[in-house]
């Protein structure tokens, strides 16, 4: 055990000897090629924040939910929405329960309040609760089968604007 704390302290030490030349960046903030072509293709993000305000709270996608957009879309030049989602309550299979998918290249779904249940394709029906976190791979089938009267859920979808695609039921 000794051994290994006496190799540690000798490799810190030498991290911290500068081998640079004056005038260059470390090599840690030097841009390599595939990231100089990143950045070059995403768009310049500005500094934004949201404060919670309930009057900030809007219709949206769905009828049966209110969203508080976090300023994000803007921010990122539409690379990225960041909104919370307040449903609804009662839960209403019949207006809620229809099974469809997003055109995104991304999406992540936390669980603020509350619990949330969905049926996702390959998945079958799992029930998220606060603090429950997950992705849905582009494309891929959902249905949410029911909510508590308290559920909110931060939704992060990258582009920006997307398609909202409703499948015919079986």
């Amino acid at each position: 055990m000794a051994k290994a704390k006496r190799k540690a302290k000798s490799r810190t030490k030498s991290r911290t000897k500068s081998r640079r030349q004056p005038g260059r960046k470390p090599a840690g903030r030097r841009k390599t090629p595939a990231k100089r072509a990143r950045a070059a293709r995403r768009p310049q993000h500005k500094f934004a924040v949201s404060h919670h305000r309930e009057e900030d709270f809007d219709d949206g996608l769905r009828a049966y939910a209110r969203y508080r957009d976090l300023g994000m879309a803007e921010a990122t030049s539409g690379m990225v929405r960041a909104h919370v989602i307040r449903f609804t309550p009662p839960f209403c299979a019949e207006e809620v329960s229809t099974p469809h998918f997003h055109d995104v290249d991304f999406q992540m779904i936390y669980v603020l309040k509350g619990w949330f249940e969905t049926d996702i394709e390959g998945q079958g029906p799992i029930r998220m609760q606060a603090g429950s976190c997950w992705i849905q791979p582009p494309g891929i089938t959902h249905t949410v089968t029911g909510y508590s009267d308290d559920c909110e859920v931060l939704e992060i979808v990258m582009p920006a604007d997307f398609e909202t695609v409703t499948l015919d039921e079986a």
